[in-house]
């Protein structure tokens, strides 16, 4: 791990220090879609959405078995997170860790790793993810359980990552903008340079934030391929 992220604590930005650019009109991207637009991003959600959790049923029945075998624990978890509009919601997902990873994150951790992680809530080579929970994450089969929340409304399949409390405050004076936005399995911070774009650079939230403004049928396309690379190259 380098000296910058071990010393993340004394010298990472204050969270809520971010500040958001105005908004360009001449920024090369494309224009924010209207009413029809995301009337015809629901409607898309609910029948591709359906569409996975049936084909991929079978498949995700085997990861589950897959996961208790290797270690104890339910196959499942469930997350708090913030959705649109500041509500709290449950995003589900097949277990990849430990049972205790979040609970003790301790135990599995050095210090300057922890310190990493309560900053950016990720870890590259995080200790506590077990060899099922390799492969899962490598194949994104653990974010499978994901299209239930997009069937009940609380996600979508493209928009900002849905973060915890304390994470939305990292958007500084562009939170309420960015929670104006409806959160999604994927996105264009997910799919460009999601593991160099940190909340401390200030590059996530630019990231998501370009998303809130630019959200379209042009730039969820471009989401959507981008993802598809990302899976293939098993990242």
């Amino acid at each position: 791990m380098s000296a910058k992220n071990s010393n993340c604590v004394e010298h990472c930005a204050p969270i809520g220090a971010y500040k958001a650019p105005a908004p360009d009109s001449n920024v090369t991207a494309p224009k924010k879609g209207g009413v029809g637009y995301l009337a015809a991003k629901r409607a898309f959600d609910i029948v591709f959405s359906a569409g996975v959790c049936l084909v991929l049923a079978v498949p995700v029945a085997v990861a589950c078995a897959a996961i208790c075998i290797d270690t104890p624990g339910k196959p499942f978890f469930r997350q708090e997170r913030i959705g649109q509009g500041g509500k709290k919601i449950h995003v589900f997902k097949l277990r990849t860790m430990v049972s205790d990873a979040n609970d003790h994150p301790e135990r599995y951790m050095s210090s300057a790793q922890l310190e990493t992680w309560k900053r950016e809530q990720k870890l590259d080579d995080d200790p506590r993810i077990t060899r099922v929970g390799k492969i899962l994450r490598r194949t994104s089969v653990d974010e499978l359980p994901q299209f239930m929340n997009v069937l009940s409304g609380d996600l979508s399949v493209i928009g900002p990552r849905p973060v915890t409390l304390a994470e939305t405050y990292e958007y500084g004076d562009a939170r309420e903008e960015v929670l104006s936005c409806k959160p999604g399995i994927t996105g264009w911070w997910a799919a460009t340079d999601r593991n160099d774009s940190t909340w401390e650079s200030g590059q996530r939230q630019a990231r998501e934030l370009f998303y809130v403004r630019h959200q379209s049928f042009g730039l969820d396309a471009r989401v959507f391929v981008k993802t598809f690379k990302a899976m293939r190259r098993g990242k």
